[in-house]
């Protein structure tokens, strides 16, 4: 997949998102939630949605434009209950999901390579006793950031 951000809508979570990706700290990372139509998250250093990165926590930059809104193929952070908690996780709609808009940071859009969410959208999940677990790992091989 090929991403590209909105440094306007979230300036901070951009920059937190790439100095990961340029570190290669995603690369071996898996796609540990799938809820096909929903959306599919990666990004956790255990692989099981409870960890965060080295860099610590940011702060949420929501925003309610629905230039923003999370629709098919937006990038988001994931975060806990506190809105200031996103981290290294992230996760990409594979539907549209006004209900996170003002709730969620949304930093980005997949620009090429929609077939590749949809992939991974339809594996079989349930691994581990969880609905949403992929019962095959989802690896990300290796995120590169290009500079356009």
């Amino acid at each position: 997949m090929t991403l590209k951000f909105w440094p306007e809508a979230a300036p901070n979570t951009v920059r937190n998102f790439l100095r990961y990706a340029a570190e290669g700290f995603y690369d071996g990372k898996t796609f540990h939630r799938v809820i096909s139509g929903f959306m599919i998250q990666g990004g956790c250093p255990q692989g099981t949605g409870t960890g965060s990165g080295p860099h610590g926590k940011i702060a949420g930059e929501f925003s309610a434009d629905k230039k923003y809104s999370h629709r098919r193929g937006v990038i988001s952070m994931a975060r806990s209950n506190d809105p200031n908690s996103a981290s290294c996780q992230f996760f990409i709609c594979h539907g549209d999901a006004p209900f996170l808009d003002g709730k969620y940071a949304a930093f980005g859009q997949v620009e090429s390579g929609t077939e590749v969410l949809d992939a991974v959208a339809a594996v079989q999940t349930g691994g581990g006793g969880e609905n949403s677990r992929p019962q095959q790992a989802c690896v990300i091989r290796r995120m590169e950031v290009v500079l356009a």
